[in-house]
């Protein structure tokens, strides 16, 4: 079943233009060995403040595209029961509901689960990351403010970010309750609480914990490890999901 939900998160996810791809252009200030290719395994970049930077070109390791427990011990998820019968009955009919059919951003932390890059720019006060997958964006505020204690609920929540030493933990609260964590369809609500911690460990690779707190979804916090990869000499592409969405095609009851 999992296999076949993926095929077709593939599919949903080809909505924009497979055959587009920009000219490989050389990244500036990417350090290189002797022959010119990307030096990935060299010291991860500071700000002038001394802090990592965290910008650059991202894209999640393949392990665990699409599932957000991909690299837990089967049945280690702790479902409440509504929430698991829930997440099954999702995974048997191969995400029929899902929102991303309709074109919906897929909301944190599930948008950095898709095999598509997103851009981190690093700013004082201020951390912006640019999702290629349904052209959204995600703002991390990083200037000393508090989460709100009554947020908007919105699909990405609302993000506040501190400096740990060398690791960047944000806080994310104030989420709808229709989100989906990954693409198999692992639920969450209004309570949903996330905190990642990001942590470069070269000039190419960066892990986030994920740690998901949903007392209402799960019986208590749980967490995965995310690593990333540096996409070097290339930018992100224009994604117009309704341009060319075959979800509705191979599944003719999403959405309704």
């Amino acid at each position: 079943m999992h296999i076949a939900r993926l095929i077709i998160v593939t599919f949903c996810l080809m909505a924009a233009p497979a055959a587009a791809q920009w000219l490989k252009y050389p990244t500036t200030g990417i350090p290189r060995t002797s022959d010119g290719k990307p030096n990935l395994s060299a010291p991860a970049p500071r700000t002038a403040d001394g802090k990592p930077d965290l910008s650059g070109l991202w894209r999640p390791a393949a392990i665990l595209i699409g599932d957000i427990a991909a690299n837990l011990p089967p049945g280690s998820v702790p479902f409440q029961p509504w929430a698991e019968k829930l997440y099954k009955q999702r995974v048997e009919t191969h995400g029929k509901d899902d929102p991303t059919a309709r074109c919906i951003v897929g909301g944190t932390p599930r948008s950095d689960l898709v095999p598509y890059p997103f851009k981190v720019l690093q700013n004082p006060g201020l951390v912006v990351i640019l999702y290629e997958a349904v052209h959204s964006y995600r703002q991390i505020f990083a200037d000393g403010r508090e989460l709100p204690k009554d947020p908007n609920p919105t699909w990405f929540g609302y993000s506040v970010g501190r400096w740990h030493g060398d690791t960047f933990v944000v806080e994310t609260a104030g989420f709808n309750d229709e989100g989906w964590l990954d693409n198999f369809g692992k639920p969450s609500t209004d309570q949903l609480h996330v905190t990642e911690r990001f942590r470069r460990k070269d000039f190419g690779h960066m892990d986030i914990e994920i740690t998901i707190n949903d007392p209402k979804a799960y019986t208590k916090p749980w967490t995965v490890t995310l690593p990333l990869v540096l996409q070097p000499d290339t930018e992100l592409l224009e994604y117009i999901c309704n341009e060319n969405n075959k979800y509705l095609e191979l599944v003719p009851s999403a959405g309704k």
